[in-house]
């Protein structure tokens, strides 16, 4: 259903959809809409199909969430264009449902799953998780999923499994970005590939999602089923996942093809290692104009940092 709104009736007339789903970002929610940059949000997003889950507190960060509309209608999404609003103004040509995930690889139990029985598996939680775009740019979202972890330990992977790699739908006719010149942007090569370590799947945080702030994942946020790998750079959590597949190497993932200089397979948040053209130490968090120091592993150091004992974060970034 698409919800319109009369031309005299101005946005900041309108009641946010973040205080609507949710009533503790109540103040919040209303300080982020109005510290929104102008243009940034040029339309809300129509509320989803309502989904249910618990707020796991033990995931949850104190930060104010960025409203439902910034997260909505900014976004990195290449399958729908290069531009922040594309993926907002072009994700109705996804179709989300009928959708299934092959599950293969080096497991035990390989199977194709339905999403909705996959996202039925195991309970839903909901976490507050911060996102830091490679950009410079970061959100908090509360998502809504479930461990990766309790679907690995399902599968049951063999010794031999080291990485774990996810696979985007192929399909121009749904990804206008995937239409080849469309956008005049050829570097990436499709599907959409990115992987993780067998360690770094099973962390606690890294979570398989199907929801945010009280609906199922918008079209343009990932749907119907995404992963979110918080101490990375956005573009690690891979979105509209048809595949996720064990492996013995290390997949060769898509922006790591695209530029293996600026963008490596770890891709852990962290200050100290620049992008080659800007640098990593501050970030704009959307719905701020001051910027703010960028946290090592983006605030996630106590529960992460002991993965990478004694590698080199510069030469392995």
């Amino acid at each position: 259903m698409l919800i319109r709104r009369p031309p005299d009736v101005k946005w900041s007339e309108v009641t946010d959809h973040t205080l609507y789903l949710n009533r503790r970002s109540f103040l919040i929610g209303a300080a982020a809409l109005a510290l929104t940059p102008p243009g940034l949000a040029t339309a809300a997003a129509p509320a989803g199909v309502p989904l249910a889950a618990k707020l796991n507190k033990s995931f949850t960060v104190e930060d104010p969430s960025t409203s439902f509309q910034n997260i909505t209608t900014y976004n990195n999404f290449y399958e729908f264009g290069v531009n922040k609003d594309d993926p907002s103004r072009l994700a109705h040509t996804l179709k989300p449902r009928p959708w299934s995930v092959q599950v293969d690889g080096l497991i035990k139990r390989p199977r194709k799953y339905d999403v909705e029985e996959l996202m039925r598996l195991f309970p839903l939680e909901e976490r507050i998780y911060r996102l830091r775009c490679v950009e410079g740019w970061s959100m908090v979202i509360p998502w809504i999923g479930y461990p990766l972890a309790a679907l690995i330990k399902r599968v049951e992977p063999t010794s031999k499994a080291k990485f774990v790699e996810f696979t985007t739908l192929v399909d121009p006719e749904q990804f206008p970005g995937q239409r080849k010149g469309l956008f005049n942007f050829s570097s990436l090569e499709w599907p959409y590939v990115e992987g993780l370590r067998l360690d770094e799947a099973l962390n606690p945080l890294t979570l398989l999602t199907f929801g945010l702030f009280g609906q199922v994942l918008p079209n343009q946020n990932g749907a119907p089923v995404r992963a979110i790998v918080p101490w990375k750079y956005g573009f690690k959590s891979a979105k509209s996942i048809v595949r996720i597949r064990f492996v013995a190497e290390q997949p060769k993932s898509t922006w790591e093809k695209a530029g293996p200089n600026e963008y490596g397979f770890y891709s852990n948040v962290n200050p100290t290692v620049d992008h080659p053209r800007w640098s990593q130490a501050t970030e704009r968090r959307i719905g701020e104009f001051r910027r703010r120091k960028t946290l090592m592993f983006n605030g996630y150091a106590d529960q992460v940092a002991s993965l990478y004992t004694g590698m080199d974060l510069r030469k392995h970034y």
